[in-house]
């Protein structure tokens, strides 16, 4: 998810969050409770709206494969 302006999430103060999109933080929480696989195949079901902004599209099976390796990475999941 690039983190452009209009996508940035919210803190409790109503500020943009430069962490967080605004799928997944809203007001200074985040919107879903759930471990990083739970989120992974929460997200596996858009891959055809991702593939819009691709060159080249992936199948749902690269799609969760590249969330494994990247959202360890991710603030949110570093400490699971």
């Amino acid at each position: 998810m690039p983190l452009t302006e209009e996508l940035k999430g919210t803190n409790e103060d109503g500020s943009k969050n430069e962490d967080y999109c605004i799928y997944c933080f809203k007001d200074g929480k985040f919107t879903q409770e759930c471990t990083m696989e739970e989120m992974i195949q929460f997200c596996a079901q858009f891959v055809d709206e991702v593939n819009k902004n691709l060159p080249q599209p992936v199948t749902k099976e690269q799609y969760i494969e590249s969330m494994r390796q990247n959202f360890p990475m991710l603030k949110r999941w570093r400490s699971e």
